[in-house]
């Protein structure tokens, strides 16, 4: 019994403590300032609710699993870089033994037991929904400079001249037990250069499930030979909040995952790999809430804010079930699935299922490849998509799949060539800059939809079109609205202006077409920032007058029979924009930003200031 005293007095965070690594460390010291340990690891074997862990400025080579978490928002376990100093934790190792093979190919020959359990050179990228178009993919990478190569086909591939970006090639040798990497080093001898290999799974990511209240903050995270993240499987990124509750993610750089950058979802269980269908999905969905307690009491309810996320080739955030009552801000998402090298159907700069209470505001995501930008697919519901910068996405900014609502987007700025897909209904789109074409489609599928604010199943529906409101919104040339025109559920559209082409709606209310109006919109990268460039006419607000945007005006998603509120059940009012400033409430200016002057403005639009 008196040991069990001890534990709970323990795990209480009375005393709470700042335990200290450094690379000038020892895992035997006491953890001080003046002693400090030389691995995270170490320190998350220390580490008690309540206490900090601080790592000084270095590298470390390591993977972190945190054995506990804290018992509240308020005692929680931080780890956190030592402020003003700069560290990187690392999946990867120096690889400095290369033999040159021929041309500009070298080779390096690893015995079998310096990977430990888990070679990357010989684990297959797989799982529900990954498509390898004909070819094999592993999960190790090679890095040059920082950088990643690709992953060649074959040997003869990778044996040939680069004619571009360089590859590699990974084989098993039999006798000797050895792993032999081809990769190719244009001019560079790759044992005098930076040269490293990926040899763990993940860098921030605990074993067990329920780990919860954790803050990691100030990290420079990379190199991860991450597996595939399939909906139905236990999910894991290059950093995992692993089925758990309540972890902040924050004002860290999170790059070069072999998958995925972060992930806030799904556990493992025996039928990872195995539910790769919409009945599959239905089975784990069931599971989740019969055995493995997915509520709002025990899963989700993170914060992902201001990180910068990239070069990850499956997705930037990606959550199953969750990612649900979480707030994803202001982070910074690019380089997503941009190799090209495999396909499937969970590729996006941000993919949930179950975004239930999710908001996804303030983000600025680019030059993601397939599928989206934005991907939310089944049981969106009560999502909230606000303020967000997303331009050169190579298939499309938002989709909303097979989703009954409500969900608002509001307030963003969509610059892509494609816009928005959707195959949902429940949906409010009001104050977006939308410059991209919408393509909307039925859907026979039958998905869930809950209760208010909760994971409980109501019913299954299937996925008409219409049941949708477009208020408020600037729409630029390629945007057309007619889309909509064989709904077979209500729509609703006012207030928006169409200009340059744009086309309304058969639904929309007194539409203000402008065709011959250039909005000339322009996004342009300078040194402190992105800009934006467009011309606006003020007579705009003069010529017709709009409501402002409530859950009053928006009704109830026709499916779920829910209104369009906040997480804590208090109404909306789009009464800000993009920046933050207060709208006319009287009549607010179209689009995302609440303007007072007209003609050609010049706008700095990320950072946000």
């Amino acid at each position: 019994m008196l040991s069990a005293v001890v534990e709970c007095t323990t795990l209480s965070g009375l005393g709470s403590q700042e335990i200290h690594v450094a690379v000038t460390g020892n895992d035997s010291n006491d953890g001080s300032e003046s002693a400090p340990l030389r691995t995270i690891q170490a320190a998350a074997m220390k580490a008690m609710p309540g206490d900090t862990v601080t790592v000084h400025a270095g590298i470390y080579r390591e993977r972190i699993n945190p054995p506990r978490g804290g018992t509240s928002d308020q005692n929680r376990i931080t780890f956190q870089a030592a402020p003003g100093e700069k560290m990187t934790i690392t999946g990867s190792e120096p690889a400095k033994t290369w033999t040159k093979a021929v041309g500009d190919v070298w080779k390096l020959t690893l015995p079998n037991s310096y990977f430990g359990t888990f070679n990357p050179f010989a684990e297959r990228v797989h799982g529900d929904w990954f498509d390898p178009l004909g070819r094999v993919h592993h999960t190790g990478t090679v890095y040059l400079n920082g950088c990643w190569l690709l992953e060649a086909r074959s040997l003869e591939e990778a044996m040939k001249p680069t004619g571009g970006a360089p590859t590699w090639f990974a084989t098993l040798a039999e006798k000797p037990d050895s792993t032999v990497i081809y990769a190719q080093f244009p001019g560079v001898n790759p044992n005098e250069a930076d040269v490293e290999i990926a040899v763990r799974p993940t860098v921030f990511t605990p074993e067990k499930t329920n780990i919860n209240y954790i803050t990691v903050r100030g990290f420079h995270m990379k190199n991860a030979a991450s597996n595939w993240a399939a909906p139905t499987a236990g999910q894991r990124g290059l950093v995992t909040a692993y089925w758990c509750k309540g972890w902040i993610i924050e004002n860290n750089e999170i790059s070069y995952s072999r998958c995925c950058g972060i992930a806030l979802g799904k556990y493992s269980d025996q039928w990872d790999e195995k539910r790769g269908s919409t009945e599959g999905y239905y089975l784990t969905i069931d599971d989740a809430l019969k055995k493995d307690g997915w509520t709002k009491e025990r899963i989700g309810g993170h914060i992902v804010r201001n990180n910068h996320i990239h070069h990850c080739e499956q997705t930037g955030i990606v959550g199953s079930l969750g990612c649900a009552f979480s707030r994803i801000e202001n982070n910074e998402i690019h380089d997503i699935h941009i190799q090209g090298i495999w396909g499937g159907a969970e590729m996006a700069g941000i993919k949930f299922h179950g975004a239930i209470d999710v908001v996804i505001s303030g983000n600025h995501i680019y030059r993601c490849g397939e599928v989206a930008g934005i991907w939310l697919d089944w049981m969106a519901q009560g999502t909230q998509v606000t303020g967000n910068l997303m331009h050169d996405n190579y298939s499309r900014d938002i989709f909303t799949e097979v989703d009954h609502g409500p969900f608002l987007i509001a307030n963003n700025i969509l610059l892509s060539r494609t816009a928005y897909l959707a195959n949902s209904q429940g949906g409010a789109y009001a104050h977006n800059l939308v410059a991209g074409n919408l393509d909307i489609v039925p859907d026979g599928r039958r998905t869930p939809y809950m209760k208010a604010h909760s994971t409980q199943v109501v019913a299954l529906h299937d996925c008409p079109i219409g049941d949708v409101r477009w208020l408020n919104n600037l729409l630029i040339a390629r945007c057309n609205l007619g889309a909509y025109n064989g709904a077979n559920l209500p729509v609703v559209a006012s207030g928006n202006v169409y200009v340059q082409g744009a086309q309304p709606s058969r639904f929309d209310k007194e539409a203000l077409l402008k065709p011959e109006f250039a909005a000339a919109v322009k996004l342009t990268r300078e040194g402190d920032g992105w800009y934006l460039e467009l011309a606006i006419d003020n007579k705009w607000s003069k010529v017709q007058k709009r409501d402002l945007v409530t859950t009053g005006l928006l009704g109830k998603a026709v499916i779920p029979d829910l209104p369009f509120e906040n997480a804590d059940g208090s109404p909306i009012r789009i009464d800000t924009d993009y920046f933050g400033n207060k709208r006319n409430e009287s009549n607010p200016f179209p689009g995302p930003f609440e303007m007072r002057e007209g003609g050609k403005v010049k706008i700095k639009v990320w950072p946000k200031s």
